[in-house]
Formats: structure tokens, sequence, C-alpha cells
């Protein structure tokens, strides 16, 4: 077993853990996560119990808070499946914040610019979004095939250009003449927003659709089984003769255009226009929704759920005890650390060195 030394103890790799048993310690994480919250709470004067009580009633007692948490967790599920076919293959996508924000560019395209039928206009802005998602995403996959460059630093530098463009758009070209003195987009015209479908909008149908695929992409296609090679051992995924590169562009693509999708289903469903905060986050949120998950498509549902309920609890928890906006992140913080931490003592153990006397 790999062994890594340290002054009066050493770490090993744990043998595999029975399911239930791992299970079980990831329950106790998000427990003792939820008991390190409640100390800070306590820190700044407020009881746990009343806290957490509010939020969950917050997020959950009323129909507009559900409907609330189920647009909080649309956006958050669909980038969380995209990053995880770059996850698997070991590609690291930090740049999705970018490419929710240039799908979200070019289905405004359309939206500002065509009168077409609502049917017709709304398959062009996701065709396009996603096209020009894995587009974007291209660009790192390229020079990473190419010249070796590292593509966490790649990806998450493109973040910014395509933020500041969309600010661009906003001051320039895109500028809304009704809005004196100040620069905002126009809104979608109806035609060009998604219809709503059980109250919510019709992302929530994408985000389920969208979960399907993943799942028997990974599991019952050539390609998954390629890319999965590719993240476990790429020197072996060569020796068996496939196509590395090419494998890492096509699941690049794939994943970024997931990722720009998420941007027009965010820009035509809830903002009904393009705003400069199209993103909002959310393709950082979902790198920890997605390793919460630990990469499976159903769990990364899930979890989006649970963090929808969080963040609606959280802002409900804000107004109602008059807590910083930054609450929120603090949690989510708190409980990444607790699940990450847990995670590595499912995979290793540490032992004490015993000195031998001769």
């Amino acid at each position: 077993m790999p062994k890594l030394s340290f002054s009066g103890f050493h770490i090993t790799q744990r043998a595999p853990m029975p399911a239930w048993k791992s299970a079980l310690l990831r329950l106790v994480a998000v427990v003792l996560a939820l008991v390190a919250g409640g100390l800070v709470l306590l820190c700044l004067g407020h009881h746990p119990l009343k806290v957490y009580q509010t939020m969950l009633s917050g997020a959950l007692s009323k129909k507009t808070a559900r409907v609330s948490v189920i647009k909080n967790a649309i956006p958050l599920s669909i980038v969380a499946l995209g990053i995880t076919l770059a996850f698997k293959m070991k590609f690291w996508n930090i740049g999705a914040e970018g490419q929710i924000c240039v799908g979200a560019i070019a289905a405004s395209y359309f939206a500002y610019t065509y009168e077409w039928p609502s049917w017709l206009l709304l398959t062009v802005m996701a065709v396009s979004a996603f096209i020009v998602g894995g587009l974007w995403g291209l660009i790192p996959a390229f020079f990473k095939t190419r010249f070796g460059t590292n593509e966490t630093l790649f990806t998450l530098m493109m973040n910014y250009i395509a933020s500041y463009f969309i600010q661009y758009l906003r001051e320039g070209p895109w500028k809304d003449p009704s809005k004196n003195g100040f620069p905002e987009m126009p809104r979608f015209s109806k035609i060009a927003r998604l219809p709503s479908v059980l109250g919510v909008h019709a992302g929530w149908i994408f985000a389920i659709a969208i979960a399907i695929f993943v799942l028997v992409y990974l599991r019952y296609t050539k390609h998954g089984y390629e890319l999965t090679v590719v993240g476990d051992n790429i020197t072996t995924a060569r020796y068996a003769g496939m196509p590395v590169n090419r494998i890492i562009l096509r699941t690049m693509f794939i994943s970024a255009g997931i990722c720009g999708l998420s941007g027009m289903i965010q820009a035509s469903g809830s903002d009904k226009m393009l705003t400069d905060t199209v993103a909002g986050g959310d393709g950082f949120t979902a790198i920890v929704v997605a390793w919460l998950a630990r990469l499976s498509p159903v769990g990364i549902i899930i979890v989006a759920l649970l963090f929808g309920i969080l963040k609606k609890g959280c802002a409900t928890v804000e107004t109602t005890f008059k807590l910083s906006s930054e609450f929120f992140g603090i949690l989510q913080g708190i409980i990444l650390f607790f699940v990450l931490g847990v995670e590595f003592f499912i995979s290793y153990q540490l032992r004490l060195k015993k000195e031998v006397k001769g």
C-alpha cells in the first residue's frame, strides 16, 4: 500500500470500506458540520436550533419558497452535471462561470435579434448556447493537448474574459436606450422566455434530461468508458491505443456545452434578460455540488436540491435574524470542509510509528 510518513505517524491507504459504513461516516460529517455552524451562530449571539428551524420553514413552508428552491437548484445541477464529465477525466474544468456567460450571450443574441415562433427561437437559443459554450471550453482543452498547459488556471482566467464581455455589451451595443443613465440590457420578449411547467420554468425538465444523458453516457457508452480510462490512467489509455487527445477535446466540448446551455436556461428562464450576474457564482458552487455527490448524476440532483434549500433558507435567516449576507457562504464552506475531510479518512488511515530498539 502507498505510505506517506511524517514525524510520529504515517498515512496508509485504507482497504475498501463497506458502502453502508462510508455512507454513515458521510452522514456524521454533515451532522458535525451543522454542529460547527451552530457554534458560529452561538458566537454571533443566536440560538442554533431556532436558526436552523427558521431556515427549513423559510425554504419549504410556502409554495413560493419551494419554487425558489427549485429555481436555485436548476443551474447548480446542470452545471455540476457538465463539469462532472470533465472531472471524471481528471480535466479540472474551473471555467464553468465563463462557459455559462458565453452560452447566455449566444442565446441572447438570437433573443434580441429575431422574432421567430417561440418553439423555433428557444430551440435555436439552446443549440447556440451549447455550441458556443462547447467551443469556449475547447480553447483550454486544445492548449492542454497541444502544449500541456495547466487547465485549472487557463479555465479560471477565461471566466473573467466572458464576464467582462457581458459588462461591455451592457454598457455598449446592447444597452437599453429606455434606461436613462443606467446601463441595463432590455428584457427578453415573451417568445424568448422558457414556458412555465408545474409552476416553475421548464429548466427543471432540462436538468432531469441532462442527468439521464450523463448517467447513460458514462455507464453505457464507449465514449464514457474511454474518458473514465483516461481519468484513471492516461498512460494505460495510450497503451490501449485510445486517441487520448481526441477524447479530451470531445469530452471538454460536451462538458462546457452543458454549462453554456445552463446560461441560456438562466437567462431565458429566471432572469428573462442577459445580466452580468447570469452565472451568479453557480459555476464555483457547482464544483462543491459535484464533489459532494461524488460525481454521481443522481446524487448531483439531490445535493443541488439540498443546496437550493440551504440558499433559500439562509436568505430567510439573514432577514429574520439580521445576519450577514455572507452566512450562506460560511455554512457552505463548513459543510465542504467536514465532508471532504471524511472522504480523506474513508480512503486513508493514520498509524503511529513504532520504534524498533536493537
